[in-house]
């Protein structure tokens, strides 16, 4: 039976506290001081009996027992939001919101398609799509902030509580302008690397492991000259006003690699190949317009080289 004293505001700031690991940062977001939510994590706290935040050096960190509450809360959350939606949508013959995190690998090669599938079936829905790193989407999407995150499978660690549908796989590739010096015959493209800038993705991103793990293998200690990011259009810009080179998921360079603006280096990065597809809550009932905008995702991502669709199951614990 659920205690009559835990109230929305505790769950609320619960949340929240988890998202933005800050008491500072969630009492901002909350428009309330930060001994009030202080005050309401204690009140949680005590009648829990259990701490669902502790200490870590300057900052708090979630607990287990937090972590256990923050997969119900957050579903709970989303259930009551989704349940207004409907109330309004009722109310104002409006249709509830479908939010989708979309990693950049996805976000201009099958995102566009998708939608345009989508729009076609006059769902009248109210679409909402954010792009960002990895990990990011991931925690919106466990605290009900999101309803699908479209990107690479990411670690098992970070998989508990999710399913994964693989739509395709897709590697990292080393792109460059037009006209590239490196793009010349009788060039060795590996060990000149570190003649010229490097645009990496960032350590938080999903694919940095991969792109760190091909270049020992392959002998390259170390690049000095590089600029790490995740910013789609920043890459694209200085990749194609100076001889940079990018580090990038094949997909978000897909059209202009058809476009001839970028050009990939002739560099075998197979083993960079990992698998993209759609991630979300197990706990998570998809309204009929999310199920369809999966079904069109589905449909745009079977046009992309070498697709096979899959499911598999997140480890739950």
């Amino acid at each position: 039976m659920i205690d009559s004293r835990i109230k929305f505001r505790h769950l609320q700031t619960f949340v929240e506290v988890a998202r933005q690991k800050s008491v500072m940062k969630t009492a901002e977001l909350l428009h309330v001081s930060q001994p009030a939510v202080t005050k309401t994590i204690r009140e949680l706290e005590g009648v829990l009996g259990v701490e669902v935040f502790e200490r870590d050096g300057r900052g708090i960190k979630i607990t287990r027992y937090g972590e256990v509450l923050l997969k119900h809360a957050g579903a709970a959350l989303t259930a009551l939001r989704q349940g207004l939606d409907s109330v309004t949508q009722e109310r104002i013959g409006d249709a509830p919101p479908i939010r989708i995190g979309a990693l950049p690998t996805v976000s201009t090669r099958i995102m566009p398609q998708a939608i345009q599938l989508f729009l076609k079936e006059n769902t009248w829905s109210r679409l909402k799509i954010v792009t960002g790193e990895n990990a990011v989407l991931l925690e919106q999407l466990r605290v009900g902030d999101l309803d699908l995150v479209v990107g690479r499978l990411a670690g098992p660690e970070q998989m508990a509580g999710f399913s994964f549908e693989h739509l395709y796989s897709e590697q990292v590739v080393f792109a460059v302008r037009s006209g590239h010096p490196l793009l010349e015959a009788g060039q060795s493209h590996l060990t000149a690397l570190g003649e010229y800038t490097i645009l990496m993705p960032t350590r938080a991103s999903i694919i940095r492991p991969f792109v760190e793990r091909f270049l020992i293998a392959n002998g390259v200690a170390s690049l000095p000259n590089q600029i790490e990011t995740v910013s789609e259009s920043f890459g694209r810009a200085f990749v194609r006003a100076s001889d940079a080179i990018w580090i990038i998921s094949a997909g978000v360079v897909a059209n202009d690699i058809k476009d001839g603006a970028l050009v990939v280096l002739p560099i075998d990065t197979s083993e960079t190949k990992g698998a993209v597809g759609l991630t979300m809550r197990n706990d998570a009932i998809p309204s009929l317009p999310l199920s369809i905008l999966v079904q069109t995702i589905r449909e745009a991502a079977a046009g992309t080289s070498g697709s096979r669709l899959s499911a598999t199951k997140g480890n739950p614990t």
